[in-house]
């Protein structure tokens, strides 16, 4: 036999449980719709507490003279960076005759391209009058500097060009001096210098003409642009709606408080590792789950439900507990108040056939104080358990929690069912239940799992563990040879030792 066992198991043993994180952030769904619900209260209160300053808005059509079909926006995104500079907010605090600093009065507006020509302005002010003010002055601020940019290029375009028509009648000049200072009779081997300086002068003509005509078109381009760059929308005062935006905070707001509801729920389970899933928690302690009980009823139809699965489990742990010649105790988890109401059901079940007294054994002894009523079987604290007769049943009742005198459990019963909420103990904490169990050589007859997830759809019967499990021996059998001995059991799976190595075991 090799050892290819622990290879096996820990294959089949994913390293993120998808389906338990799930399932434990559904039980967790009182924080994240606590928070989904902070965020829907805090969204709708700064909508209504803290309204946005008052607005107005403008739109200018700006005209270009580098204007091209295919443009991709790159001109209008040079007018907005360009309209966010301090020149342009101190011209129009100037205007204002504001004192503000210009770096303080850019934070109150921004510029918006719509399309390669169309820009748009948005201001904040003090009140709706000097947010228009502003806008206004902005606008014209803007138009302004634009044209003043305009018409000092097209100007310096012009003086280039009447320069460089100016450097050319300079050179014709002198080509006419040439031609004219030629006597009447040359040499006819001039012939050639004297065609070289007639092309040279009507070249020169031509230029001097292009020249001329390209500077009365960078002049007669202008006009253009200043008449097409203008307020095309009168600045206005942007109305506010308190309920649109309180539905809209109060929307965005429940989407981030429930998205960070989910966040810290997952967080919190994967650091508090506490199982949820019928199969894990019977993996940890070692036992079967033999029944449910559903936590705690809302409606009349889960209240019928609740009493339904209370009086199924009573019928099932009275079926246990009946035959069995060795006292039982109900251990809880998590859920005190559940196994005191278990426990005594159970009792009442019993009494019909024998005389029964149920062992308070927990921290508060919340069933010893309790007001007896009539009909209720008896219950005794656990320190005079002791003084009862031996031919009265035994049930006692006790808890796992942290902080339990482990030594104590074996007075109230040599056979134990678990009684475990859903959730409420870590992974580490029912390993140490069962190895303590196992130490006072307690077997768990099985577990009861109080407030179970309702969409859990694992198996909580360990099919490796048929020592635990009802559908096994629950005891011992009878010694056939007539001692006293009786016949050891085969060590648990669940605590059987595995070589650590993998070598081959011999």
């Amino acid at each position: 036999m090799t050892t290819g066992t622990t290879s096996e198991t820990s294959a089949a043993t994913p390293l993120f449980d998808l389906q338990g994180l799930v399932a434990a952030v559904r039980r967790r769904r009182f924080l994240w719709c606590s928070m989904a619900l902070l965020g829907l209260l805090v969204g709708a209160a700064v909508a209504v507490v803290l309204p946005p300053p008052p607005a107005a808005v403008t739109q200018v059509l700006v005209a270009h003279r580098e204007d091209q079909p295919n443009d991709t926006g790159t001109l209008i995104r040079t007018d907005v960076a360009l309209l966010a500079t301090t020149r342009i907010a101190g011209s129009a605090l100037k205007s204002l005759g504001s004192p503000d600093k210009p770096e303080d009065f850019m934070r109150d507006y921004r510029g918006t391209g719509l399309t390669n020509n169309l820009l748009q302005i948005d201001v904040t002010g003090d009140s709706e009058a000097d947010a228009v003010a502003r806008a206004k002055a902005l606008a014209d601020a803007f138009v302004a500097d634009h044209v003043r940019r305009m018409q000092g290029s097209a100007k310096a375009e012009a003086d280039a060009l009447i320069t460089q028509r100016d450097r050319m009648r300079e050179e014709l000049a002198r080509v006419n001096e040439s031609i004219g200072n030629r006597p009447p009779q040359s040499d006819p081997r001039d012939a050639a210098n004297v065609e070289t300086l007639y092309a040279r002068r009507a070249e020169l003509n031509s230029r001097i003409a292009d020249f001329d005509q390209r500077a009365a078109q960078a002049r007669t381009g202008t006009p253009g642009v200043v008449a097409g760059t203008q307020i095309v929308d009168a600045p206005r005062v942007v109305r506010h709606s308190v309920p649109k935006a309180a539905v809209t905070n109060a929307g965005i707001g429940l989407a981030l408080g429930l998205f960070l509801g989910l966040a810290l729920a997952a967080v919190a389970t994967l650091v508090a590792d506490r199982p949820v899933l019928r199969r894990d928690i019977a993996a940890h302690l070692g036992a079967s789950v033999i029944a449910e009980l559903p936590g705690r009823p809302g409606s009349v139809w889960r209240r019928r439900r609740t009493r339904t699965a209370r009086s199924r489990l009573t019928t099932t742990l009275a079926r246990t507990v009946r035959g069995s010649t060795e006292p039982v105790s109900l251990l809880e988890l998590g859920c005190a108040r559940s196994t005191g109401v278990i426990a005594l059901d159970l009792a009442g079940a019993l009494a019909a056939d024998e005389p029964v007294v149920v062992v308070d054994g927990l921290a508060d002894q919340r069933l010893a104080g309790r007001r007896p009523r009539p009909g209720d079987p008896v219950v005794i604290s656990g320190d005079s358990a002791d003084a009862r007769s031996d031919h009265t049943h035994r049930l006692g009742v006790g808890s796992v929690a942290p902080g339990t005198a482990w030594t104590d459990l074996q007075y109230l019963g040599t056979r134990t069912v678990l009684v475990v909420r859903a959730g409420r103990g870590s992974a580490a904490w029912l390993h140490t239940v069962a190895r303590q169990l196992a130490d006072q050589h307690i077997p768990v007859i099985g577990v009861v799992l109080v407030d179970p997830d309702p969409r859990d759809r694992t198996d909580g019967t360990l099919w490796d563990g048929l020592h635990t499990a009802l559908r096994g021996r629950s005891e011992p059998p009878a010694p056939r040879n007539g001692t006293s001995r009786r016949r050891t059991e085969r060590q648990p799976a669940w605590a059987a030792q595995v070589p650590e190595n993998d070598q081959e075991a011999r």
